[in-house]
């Protein structure tokens, strides 16, 4: 337990009226009777708490009203805690027990009529899915312990399994999805696993041979979840409601926005341009691509498949 942790904890008690002395804390965090005394010191002389100590109850209480700790209650906090709640809920995280005893420890740091401020939050993402919570634990453990991974991924495209082994290297969570960025020894690449398409994952007993270094762009270096060297900028013009949306929206850190006569011209890195035909389409005729022109005959395709399917 944190310094702060057993500060608050007896802070409580003060303000419950259980008049708590350093044997409250010794007994409760199994410290040394010099860290209770350390921990009361610095309660009252670096938080200014106005500390009094009653011998006929041989306990500590405060002789101001109104003494607040510089955390508790703090609108930040709170809203922390109801952020983290609504996000692990759409995230499919909200059964894991650290998650459980997180929100339980900031929600002691809250008054009672604050506890239940997740209520006042709605978070909502669509098209989630959700993660077994064998196979979210054995991904960390190897993410933690930088060992090899041996995971069973199911193919989109051919509704089969195929076992890989892999170097996992980051934990990644893009619009409520939960990725795992790994290299794949069997295409000898960086790849990115939905965590929903792992059926099973195995910790092994081997250290990964690849690593990840701190300015490695491979995550940001393009738009949208798929990743890989820029192959082009993309050049999107976008007139009405589409413009007045995106002006304010941050797609990609290296995006350029253009103002124009009717609306902004929006450029982008890609590597992969099927996410962000979905977003073009979308906009419907308030987006226009204007460069390359293969990412515009593309679009033109969709559209002429679409026309043929609704005529």
């Amino acid at each position: 337990m944190s310094v702060l942790e057993r500060i608050y904890s007896f802070h409580s008690r003060i303000q419950a009226g259980r008049y708590p002395n350093t044997s409250d804390l010794i007994d409760e965090f199994e410290i040394s009777p010099a860290t209770a005394h350390r921990d009361i010191a610095y309660l009252r002389d670096r938080l200014l708490a106005p500390l009094q100590f009653d011998t006929r109850k041989n306990g500590y209480f405060y002789d101001e009203e109104g003494f607040r700790l510089p955390f508790e209650n703090s609108p930040r906090l709170v809203l922390f805690l109801g952020v983290l709640s609504s996000l692990a809920q759409e995230a499919g995280l909200d059964n894991l027990p650290e998650i459980q005893k997180l929100k339980k420890k900031l929600s002691s740091m809250l008054s009672s009529d604050q506890a239940n401020i997740e209520d006042l939050i709605h978070c909502e993402w669509v098209e989630t899915q959700p993660v077994n919570r064998d196979i979210f634990d054995e991904v960390i453990n190897s993410l933690l312990l930088r060992k090899q991974l041996e995971i069973y991924y199911v193919k989109h495209t051919e509704h089969s399994t195929a076992s890989r082994l892999v170097d996992p290297l980051k934990l990644v969570n893009y619009q409520g999805r939960w990725y795992l960025l790994a290299w794949c020894s069997l295409r000898q690449e960086n790849r990115l696993f939905h965590l929903s398409k792992i059926s099973a994952a195995s910790l092994t007993d081997r250290a990964v041979c690849h690593h990840m270094d701190s300015d490695d762009d491979y995550l940001t270096g393009v738009f949208g979840i798929f990743k890989g060297k820029a192959r082009f900028t993309a050049s999107i013009s976008l007139t009405g409601m589409a413009a007045e949306r995106v002006r304010s929206q941050h797609w990609h850190p290296a995006q350029v926005v253009e103002e124009q006569k009717e609306g902004i011209l929006l450029h982008l890195p890609v590597a992969d341009d099927r996410e962000l035909i979905m977003k073009i389409l979308q906009f419907g005729d308030e987006a226009e691509v204007i460069a390359p022109r293969e990412l515009r005959n593309r679009v033109q395709k969709k559209i002429a498949k679409m026309i043929k399917k609704y005529s």
